[in-house]
């Protein structure tokens, strides 16, 4: 070792071999703090004593240098780690800290790092003596470097006091943080100092919460801390703020008056809690809000209540007055419960005092209260506004005149009546109600003048003429045009007056023009009860002038009923007039009964061929689907009247005008009627015409009848022409259908290679070959068809089972059925019995039509003798020999 004297110590120093080299560089360059430093590095593994000593030198050459101080407190404070805070080398670093502020004064991270060993040490005054300096020393910009450790060491020790007043001096650089010190205040317990920072920042308009809170929950946050707190929050006017917040937020009504009872009760003012929780429930809007106040009152009630009956029970001493109380108690809880229906009606008239509906129904909940009904239709009628009403005023006025006459007062019934005529309602069948309401009281009083008068009252005429839809005149201008006021003055006159002012009040709702059909017919009912006929006619001429189709249906149907009643045939021409009248414009939809009715009239007492005129013009002028039903009518009329022959132009003239679906059934009867004349022929003609608009498949009840009708009445030849036409039909229907699945096909195809338009060449192609065979497929059909239909029934050859082997099927045949159906008849004909003449003949094979038509059996009826007429002997006789 190699002992040296320090030219900057006035101590001995042993230096090793490895230092020469950094003693010489240092040396050379004191004030280099490059070369310090690596010196430092080099004595990094040294004992703390021996990189501490060079530290020491460093900073006594270089004082100012902020690296090196930096790196000598960070390593004395390595060197204290794990030991106990007693330890005396804890006071050396704070010493060394010392020396260094007196240099590093202006230097955060210096003093960060002082505060924060301070705090470890637990040493609470030097430690806030530490920030205090700290706060001091630098700058205002770098206090928020130094605030967050100052609060965290404040918080980390149990001393509330000297908190509060950091967190005072904090609040005054940094406002927004206030929610941090209103949860340091909760968890303090200091409760009135976090009531009143919380009242702070909701009176604050511009604070802005750093959790996200919004100014609404940051006043729940406030209700719920003083209701919940009484006792320990004095410095503010709990009620003042809470009433307050009733006024700001109108959405938590219901949850604010919770809060204000609450804060009540738990500070033990219970009458003060219950006349809050009264002044809630009668103030609030809202059903919701409604339901929180009394459900929290109603539990508040029965709580108080259960309290004071287990004090009641557990005291053996209770007296008369403990009694008392408990029942006073449980009064007061029953009576509430009583009152939840009207106090929710309560709720509903404040949202909307107009809704008459509510004012029913709150009268309905005062049953057996006469003075409480009285006085609620008193404030009903006097609140609700007849333009703002939901609901019909009108109802109002009349149960409030309704109740005064059920309990016998029926002075103040009308009294009410007659308020309730001047309310200026905003229409005009609300006063009429209330007009034509007072009136059937009088008749219940047996006041039947008294109702006359009433209803003279209120028709009687303006001084000028006003129009009943004018709504800038009053109704009470209006109601002289009102329908139901004069509908109820003419019963009244019915019942109670002469004819003659009876018939003045119709005449003049005439006039008015405000009549009904139902008016018009109860006129002439009136007058035809008293006799005059005459009158009733005219006064149905006159509805029927007023009103057009179909309104006046009712009045031509009275007024001709009513006249033909009467006179019957005596007056056929005014009569028939009449119901050219009626059927002038007389729409289809109600034309068939005026033209039965006037066919009728014609049948009975006119003509014959007047009669059949009109079922001719019926015919054409009822709705399409009346018009087959109008047809057989004809029909059966003409037949009475002029015998079958005549039905034929009527037949014929109805297969030109029906649709297709009548038209068939229309035909069949036609036929019908040519077979029992006898005129086969004729009946085959309108077979093979029908024929034409029946596909096969679809009607063949049609080609059944004609088959039978060919194997009654026809032969060979005529049984063969009627299949050629069935297939005729047939293949034209099959030949359509087929067109049209072409075009279907083609559309599908064309839309389908659109659609793959972009799916690659294979799919193209796969597209293009499908198209190609559906258009082949397309064009060969019909080909085929055509092909097939020469043959009706397949043919066999004469080869027996061999030729059956070897027989050509064609796969596109048309299966008719008929062969099988005619084989079928002969069959069960074979088993029955043979009639007198032996009319049975087995068919002939036919090879060159390939028809194969076995036993087919046809019968001969009697011609009827007055189609031949004197030719009928001769006739005869040639058939029997026959």
């Amino acid at each position: 070792m190699v002992a040296k004297a320090s030219q900057s110590l006035n101590i001995e120093i042993n230096f090793e071999e490895e230092d020469v080299p950094y003693e010489e560089e240092i040396l050379r360059n004191a004030y280099s703090v490059k070369h310090w430093l690596r010196y430092i590095d080099h004595k990094a593994k040294a004992p703390n004593n021996g990189v501490n000593l060079v530290y020491e030198r460093a900073l006594k050459e270089l004082p100012g240098s902020y690296k090196i101080w930096h790196n000598y407190l960070r390593t004395r404070r390595k060197q204290v780690r794990g030991k106990i805070p007693t330890d005396p080398m804890f006071e050396e670093v704070n010493s060394a800290f010392e020396r260094a502020l007196v240099f590093m004064h202006k230097m955060p991270r210096i003093w960060m790092d002082y505060g924060a060993f301070m705090t470890s040490q637990c040493k609470v005054t030097r430690t806030r003596h530490v920030f205090d300096r700290a706060l001091r020393a630098l700058p205002i910009t770098q206090h928020g470097r130094i605030w967050p450790l100052y609060l965290q060491f404040v918080r980390r020790f149990e001393m509330p006091e000297t908190a509060l007043r950091v967190y005072r001096r904090y609040l005054k650089l940094f406002p927004e943080d206030t929610e941090e010190y209103v949860d340091y205040l909760q968890e303090a317990e200091r409760l009135d100092e976090a009531a009143q920072q919380l009242a702070h920042i909701v009176d604050n308009e511009h604070f802005v919460s750093k959790h996200g809170k919004s100014n609404h929950q940051l006043w729940n946050e406030l209700c719920d801390l003083i209701s919940k707190n009484p006792h320990k929050v004095h410095s503010l006017n709990v009620d003042a703020i809470i009433r307050g917040g009733l006024r700001r937020y109108t959405d938590q009504l219901g949850h604010l008056w919770n809060s204000l009872a609450d804060y009540y009760v738990r500070s033990g003012l219970f009458d003060r809690a219950r006349d809050i929780y009264e002044e809630a429930i009668q103030t609030v809007t809202t059903v919701r809000d409604f339901t929180q106040v009394f459900d929290e009152y109603a539990q508040f009630e029965e709580l108080s209540l259960n309290k004071r009956m287990e004090q009641v029970a557990s005291n053996d001493a209770a007296t008369e007055e403990d009694d008392i109380d408990v029942e006073l108690r449980l009064s007061r809880f029953e009576y509430l419960m009583e009152r939840r229906l009207l106090l929710l009606n309560s709720v509903l008239l404040r949202q909307n005092p107009h809704n008459v509906h509510e004012w029913h129904k709150r009268v309905t909940l005062y049953e057996d209260k006469p003075a409480e009904i009285i006085s609620t239709y008193t404030e009903a009628v006097q609140t609700v506004q007849p333009k703002q009403a939901v609901g019909k005023l009108h109802t109002l006025w009349v149960e409030f005149a309704k109740f005064y006459e059920t309990n016998g007062q029926v002075e103040d019934a009308r009294v009410v009546f007659e308020r309730g005529t001047e309310v200026e309602y905003v229409k005009v069948e609300d006063l009429a109600a209330v007009w034509c309401e007072w009136a059937e009281m009088e008749l219940r009083q047996q006041q039947f003048e008294g109702a006359l008068k009433l209803m003279q009252r209120a028709t009687a005429m303006p001084k000028r003429k006003i129009a009943y839809h004018d709504d800038t005149e009053t109704v009470q201008a209006r109601l002289h045009r009102s329908l139901k006021v004069w509908s109820m003055y003419a019963d009244l006159e019915e019942s109670f007056g002469t004819f003659k002012t009876c018939k003045a009040v119709y005449e003049r709702i005439i006039d008015l023009k405000i009549c009904t059909p139902q008016i018009i017919i109860n006129y002439g009912m009136f007058l035809e009860e008293h006799n005059y006929f005459e009158e009733a006619y005219r006064a149905y001429e006159k509805g029927i002038s007023l009103f057009k189709w179909p309104n006046v249906y009712d009045i031509w149907n009275s007024y001709l009923s009513k006249f033909l009643e009467r006179y019957g045939g005596t007056k056929l021409e005014r009569a028939r007039d009449l119901f050219e009248q009626c059927l002038d414009q007389c729409p289809p939809e109600h034309a068939k009964y005026f033209y039965l009715l006037y066919a009728k009239l014609e049948e009975e007492h006119g003509l014959a061929r007047h009669a059949m005129s009109v079922y001719d013009r019926a015919t054409s002028a009822v709705k399409e689907e009346e018009m087959f039903d109008m047809y057989n009518i004809f029909v059966k009329k003409a037949a009475e009247i002029y015998g079958l022959p005549r039905t034929r132009e009527i037949y014929e003239k109805a297969i030109e005008s029906l649709p297709e679906q009548n038209m068939r059934h229309m035909c069949v009867k036609f036929a019908e009627l040519e077979t029992k004349l006898g005129e086969v022929d004729r009946a085959r003609a309108i077979y093979a015409h029908c024929s034409q608009v029946c596909d096969p498949r679809i009607t063949a009840d049609f080609w059944q009848t004609w088959k039978e009708f060919e194997v009654r009445h026809g032969n060979e030849d005529t049984m063969r022409e009627m299949l050629r036409i069935k297939r005729s039909v047939q293949a034209t229907y099959n030949t359509q259908v087929n067109m049209m699945a072409a075009q279907f096909l083609n559309t599908n195809t064309g839309a389908a290679a659109d659609a793959g338009a972009g799916a690659g060449p294979d799919a193209m192609r796969a597209l293009e070959e499908k198209a190609r065979q559906a258009a082949a497929e397309a064009k060969q059909k019909p080909t085929e068809k055509a092909a097939s239909n020469i043959m009706f029934v397949r043919g066999e050859t004469q080869g027996g089972a061999k030729d059956k082997k070897d027989t050509v099927v064609n796969p596109d045949e048309i299966d008719i059925g008929d062969s099988d159906e005619e084989e079928d008849d002969d069959d069960d004909e074979e088993n029955e019995p043979a009639n007198e003449n032996g009319a049975t003949e087995a068919a002939t094979k036919t090879d060159d039509e390939g028809l194969v038509m076995k036993k087919l059996r046809f019968e001969q009826k009697a011609i009827p003798a007055k189609v031949f007429g004197s030719l009928k002997p001769a006739n005869q006789a040639d058939s029997d020999e026959e």
